[in-house]
């Protein structure tokens, strides 16, 4: 149906004018915040995708856009693509999908525009960014940075606070009457920015509560996959006085955590009260359903994407303009692996 639809389907749908369709579609000229939600209704409803060809003939570009990740094997990377996706399909735009690996080198040929001469923007989760080399050429192709570092380059950083959703899931387990709480997810590589801005919260909460940050119950971990959960919770389990709570950094380090406790023949939440982070689906599901911290991964898709489409329409930024952080909401969702009453999934 898509290749019939034409923007005045998609008019006649959303009771406006074809101009307005347009202006809607490519994001310039002005539309009260209920006439754009009724377009895009209608071109969601309807499958319009615009001629790109003809689009690229008369404005200079493609409608394509850029998404790098480094993992996409991570649930958390998997579910905010599919919510990056629809994003740009809301704005007219193809996405396209890459998986950086955390390479420096993946990294700064896409955030330089290389890997793909037709792409209008991209939108980047750095884990190696070179800012410098970067920045040398930052004007060559309009960039969004996602994630939790702030990097020396004059582009949006659209993000949660992460150090303030650490100290909530900590200070939880605080009020629940834990007073050993470990934590896994700390990294000692260089610009583990994940790691660092979780481990402050976590430190913020203890140092709150009049407990010494003690480094046995912050075991470091390679990456953020359930194996290196399982093997840093055997770890804090062999400690002379193990841990009764444990702040995992993502979903899969508590997913191994849970693995390992199960193993080792013990309780969740009576002997080991587990959070974790990003809430992605499969914690809705473990035994016991994952307490955790939920970013609002589709507003964090929504502002990325129009971060990235006012950077492709608006002046090129001028070298040493400061970043311009962006941040999204998160809330902590309480379910049974902490001791709270199961909400529904």
């Amino acid at each position: 149906m898509s290749d019939a639809v034409g923007l005045k389907d998609v008019a006649e749908r959303a009771g406006v004018s074809m101009r307005t369709v347009s202006n809607v579609v490519r994001g310039t000229g002005r539309a009260s915040d209920e006439t754009r939600r009724r377009v895009l209704r209608a071109v969601a409803d309807l499958g319009y995708r615009p001629n790109s060809a003809a689009r690229r003939l008369r404005t200079g570009r493609s409608g394509v856009l850029s998404l790098a990740v480094p993992d996409l094997t991570m649930p958390y990377f998997a579910e905010l693509a599919a919510h990056l996706l629809r994003q740009a399909a809301l704005h007219g735009c193809t996405l396209l999908v890459e998986c950086t690996g955390g390479r420096p080198d993946a990294e700064l040929e896409i955030a330089l525009g290389r890997t793909d001469p037709l792409v209008d923007g991209v939108i980047l989760s750095p884990v190696a960014l070179d800012d410098e080399a970067v920045a040398n050429a930052a004007a060559r192709i309009p960039l969004v940075l996602l994630g939790e570092g702030i990097h020396d380059l004059a582009a949006p950083h659209v993000m949660i606070d992460n150090t303030a959703a650490a100290r909530e899931a900590t200070e939880h387990l605080l009020r629940g009457g834990r007073h050993r709480i470990a934590a896994i997810g700390r990294q000692e590589r260089a610009r583990a920015f994940t790691s660092g801005t979780r481990m402050a919260g976590y430190r913020q909460s203890l140092e709150a509560a009049g407990l010494p940050y003690d480094p046995a119950l912050a075991p470091p971990v390679a990456g953020y996959h359930r194996s290196e959960g399982a093997t840093a919770m055997r770890a804090l389990l062999d400690l002379p006085v193990p841990p009764d709570a444990v702040f995992c950094f993502a979903d899969a380090l508590a997913e191994g955590a849970l693995h390992t406790l199960r193993e080792r023949g013990l309780s969740v939440p009576r002997d080991v009260a587990i959070v974790g982070f990003d809430d992605v689906e499969e914690g809705r599901y473990t035994a016991p359903p994952l307490t955790t911290i939920a970013p609002d991964k589709q507003e964090l898709a929504r502002l990325a994407v129009a971060a990235l489409l006012g950077r492709i329409d608006g002046p090129r930024p001028v070298p040493g303009t400061p970043p311009t952080v962006v941040l999204a909401q998160h809330r902590l969702v309480v379910r049974e692996s902490c001791g709270g009453r199961r909400v529904a999934a």
